[in-house]
């Protein structure tokens, strides 16, 4: 009898549908997205500006197509930098009220399985009519910011433009050519002048990752895994680690959000805010770091936690991920809110920032199309097109539809271990322990990034033990890894 593979993809949909997304789109959205006409700087009037001329690019994952966002940096006669970061208007093809946008707004956002891709507007949106794809006429929304030598941002200006993205450049090739890993990319050489703004770029970035470091911004470490796929089963799991590139984007996307969000605030317009709030838990994270032999102070303090995360990293990369995820779970979930006016707000305790919302990627989340629809009317000077009661209850969705996206992800890393490691019963691996409590053990991997319950043998063990254990059981449907200690 033939093995059938376990179908991954069917899994994903399933998940999607159990965790309340409708991940195929209705015939209505078709339909409307098949009569849509590309935009052309003809149709637009003179409030455009023509930015078409400058060297813009942008850097995303290898495989991505749904380009939210390009970046363009030139240094200032004062020696200052001028940063431009150009995103996506979507808002021109997706109409508030259409039945593109009804779904959009109920799904609130892509989710990304690692075996498919479930996109919160169609294809032919995303990837191609809002997307700022390479050689093509764009409309976008610029944010630019003035960098000083410090790293602090003392300027910006919101406003709308056309542009043409002239290289689109990947994570893994740009960040290894940066870090001196690998020669430059093939790309560099087909346009004039890319080098030099790359290098530009990194030197905008590190300024800003600086100033952000020393008001407090915490830095986590992660382990990106993705799933090398033959004939429908998982073969491996390329591990990837953050680089240079991937600052750049997280640098200028940070400083555009806040940005945007100080604008709005300065504006006297409702926004949609993104915070982390202070930790209720700190006490736990005093405990944690306690028994690292690093004292935090009894009320939160996020640059001391940034120092102690900083001194971690530095001691101890192998199990840094672990201590990163331990943290970031004990801060507790970000979530959107509405800042009225006026009113006082909580910030974004994890970057240190004091006003903070979602812009940079309207193509893949609900909150950025809305507070790219505030930033309009508030440029154009026309009421608001939301209430406050609207705001607050798509804000509460969106947090809602968020959490629920996490939980599909999780899911689906923990059905991929597991169809990995399918033929592997009875194997024994070397891991790291990542959890000791009364609920249970559970052990990574260190060969590959999957995780697993330790069933027999746990008795004494503790996170951040090395342990070797035998690949005991596992269900790919449900992502349960059961090891026993050797």
């Amino acid at each position: 009898m033939t093995n059938v593979p376990f179908d991954l993809r069917a899994r994903a949909h399933q998940a999607m549908f159990d965790a309340g997304f409708q991940p195929d789109f209705p015939a209505a959205v078709i339909h409307e997205v098949q009569a849509l006409k590309p935009a052309t700087p003809g149709d637009t009037g003179p409030t455009f500006r023509d930015l078409r001329s400058l060297l813009w690019s942008s850097v995303d994952n290898d495989s991505s197509r749904d380009l939210d966002q390009v970046e363009y940096v030139e240094r200032r006669s004062d020696g200052s930098l001028r940063l431009l970061v150009g995103i996506a208007d979507v808002d021109e093809s997706v109409a508030q009220g259409s039945a593109t946008d009804h779904r959009a707004a109920a799904e609130s956002t892509s989710v990304y399985t690692g075996v498919t891709s479930f996109p919160m507007l169609p294809g032919e949106l995303s990837t191609n009519l809002t997307s700022l794809l390479e050689e093509q006429d764009r409309l976008s929304i610029v944010i630019e910011l003035r960098i000083l030598d410090s790293g602090e941002v003392s300027e910006h200006e919101i406003y709308p433009v056309w542009l043409r993205n002239r290289a689109k450049l990947t994570y893994t090739s740009t960040g290894a050519w940066l870090e001196g890993r690998a020669p430059i990319p093939m790309t560099f050489a087909k346009v004039s002048g890319l080098e030099a703004q790359l290098r530009l770029q990194h030197e905008a970035s590190q300024k800003l990752l600086g100033f952000r470091r020393q008001h407090g911004a915490l830095i986590f470490g992660s382990v990106e895994a993705t799933p090398v796929i033959e004939n429908g089963e998982v073969k491996d799991l390329a591990v990837s680690q953050h680089n240079a590139a991937e600052d750049i984007i997280e640098c200028f996307m940070v400083a555009a959000n806040v940005a945007m969000a100080q604008y709005l605030k300065e504006k006297g317009s409702l926004s949609i805010r993104r915070v982390v709030r202070t930790p209720r838990r700190w006490d736990r994270i005093q405990a944690v770091a306690s028994q690292l032999g690093f004292k935090l102070p009894p009320v939160p303090d996020s640059r001391a936690l940034a120092q102690f995360l900083e001194q971690r990293k530095a001691a101890d990369p192998l199990h840094f991920p672990d201590l990163s995820l331990s943290v970031v779970k004990l801060l507790g979930p970000g979530e959107y809110i509405v800042e009225p006016p006026g009113a006082e707000h909580e910030g974004h305790f994890g970057l240190a920032a004091e006003d903070y919302t979602h812009s940079t990627a309207p193509n893949r989340r609900y909150a950025d199309l809305v507070e790219q629809r505030l930033l309009k009317a508030t440029v154009a000077g026309t009421p608001g097109p939301y209430t406050e009661m609207q705001l607050r209850e798509i804000a509460a969705h969106c947090t809602e539809r968020e959490d629920a996206a996490r939980k599909v992800e999780r899911l689906m890393r923990k059905v991929i271990a597991a169809n990995l490691l399918s033929r592997r019963i009875g194997e024994v691996f070397d891991g790291i322990i990542t959890g000791a409590s009364a609920k249970g053990t559970y052990v990574r991997l260190l060969r590959f990034p999957a995780e697993g319950r330790v069933i027999r043998g746990a008795q004494g063990m503790d996170v951040g033990d090395g342990v070797r254990v035998r690949l005991a059981s596992l269900d790919i449907t449900k992502g349960f890894i059961d090891f026993e200690k050797q």
